[in-house]
C-alpha cells in the first residue's frame, strides 16, 4: 500500500483557520466574544477589582477626591433658608430690605428695653424708636458698603484695624448723637435739653461700644459675605439698641427727677396767699 502523503504546512494553517471559524460560529449570539489570553495564570494584583457601591447604587468617590464641606452658615437648616431669602430680597431691593430690617430691629430693641425697665409698656416710645431707625437705615447701609469697598490692603489685619478705627471714631459718635438727640426732640424737649441729653449719654455709649463692635466688625469683614453682613450686624444690633434704649430711658428718668425737684423749689420760693396775709397783719397792727 503506498504511503499517505503528509499534509503541507500551508494546508494545515488553512485547515486550522477553517476549524476555528466553525467553532466561533457555533457560539450563542448573546454570549460576548472574548480574546483568548496566552497567560493562563494572571497576576491577581493586575486584575481590576469592582468598585463598591452605596445603598442608592451610586459609586462611592475614591479617597483621593474628598467632598468639599459646606460653610457653617449653609448648614443651619431653617436659618440658612431665611438667610438665603433675605439675601435674595436684598439683591433685588436693597434699600427697602434695609428699612424693613431696621424697623424690625428697633421694634424688638424697644420692646426689650421697656420690659427691662419694669414699667408699663408705652407704645409711643416704640413708634418713636422705629421712626428713628427707619430714617437712619439707608445712610447706615451706604456707610458700611463704602467702608467695605475701601481701605482694602494686602494685609488683612491692617485693613481691619483701619476700618474699625474709622468706624469707631467717625460713625459711632455721629450715630449716637443722632439717636439720643432725635429721642429727646421727638419726646418734646427743647434744644438745650436735647444738647444736655446728648452730652450725658453719647460718651458713655461710645466707650461701651469699644467693648462690642470691633469684634463684630472683625467677624463681619472676615467671614460673612457682603449681602449677609447686615443680617449678622442686625442680630447683634437688637441687643445694642436695647442697651441704647435703656440708656435713653435712664436719662429720661433723671430729667424727670430733676424737673420735679426744680418745680418743688419753685413752689417753695413763691409765697402763698395765707403767708402774705400773715405778713400783712403785724404790719397793719
Amino acid at each position: 500500500m503506498p504511503p499517505v502523503p503528509y499534509p503541507s504546512p500551508l494546508f494545515r494553517a488553512v485547515f486550522r483557520r477553517h476549524v476555528d471559524q466553525l467553532r466561533m460560529s457555533r457560539l450563542p449570539k448573546s454570549a460576548p466574544r472574548r480574546l483568548q489570553s496566552t497567560n493562563t495564570n494572571p497576576n491577581p494584583a493586575e486584575v481590576p477589582k469592582p468598585q463598591p457601591k452605596s445603598q442608592a447604587g451610586d459609586p462611592i468617590p475614591p479617597a483621593s477626591t474628598p467632598a468639599v464641606p459646606l460653610p457653617l452658615w449653609q448648614r443651619l437648616g431653617p436659618l440658612t433658608r431665611i438667610g438665603q431669602a433675605y439675601g435674595h430680597a436684598h439683591r433685588k431691593r436693597p434699600w427697602a430690605t434695609q428699612i424693613a430690617s431696621a424697623l424690625l430691629i428697633y421694634l424688638a430693641a424697644d420692646v426689650s428695653a421697656q420690659s427691662i425697665g419694669g414699667k408699663e409698656y408705652v407704645p409711643e416710645r416704640t413708634i418713636r424708636n422705629m421712626a428713628i431707625g427707619g430714617v437712619i437705615a439707608v445712610p447706615n447701609f451706604i456707610w458700611f458698603v463704602w467702608l467695605s469697598r475701601n481701605f482694602n490692603y494686602s494685609s488683612h489685619v491692617l485693613s481691619l484695624c483701619i476700618k474699625i478705627g474709622i468706624s469707631q471714631t467717625v460713625f459711632t459718635p455721629i450715630f449716637s448723637s443722632y439717636f439720643f438727640g432725635a429721642q429727646a426732640l421727638l419726646s418734646g424737649d427743647s434744644v438745650a435739653e436735647t444738647w444736655d441729653r446728648v452730652r450725658r449719654t453719647v460718651p458713655i455709649s461710645w466707650m461701651n461700644s469699644w467693648k462690642l463692635w470691633p469684634a463684630v466688625m472683625a467677624v463681619n469683614f472676615t467671614f460673612v459675605p457682603i449681602e449677609y453682613r447686615s443680617v449678622c450686624a442686625g442680630v447683634v444690633a437688637v441687643g445694642w439698641q436695647t442697651y441704647l434704649s435703656y440708656l435713653n430711658r435712664q436719662a429720661e428718668i433723671e430729667e424727670e427727677r430733676k424737673g420735679v425737684v426744680h418745680n418743688h423749689h419753685k413752689t417753695e420760693s413763691v409765697p402763698t396767699l395765707p403767708a402774705i396775709d400773715a405778713i400783712k397783719r403785724p404790719m397793719v397792727a
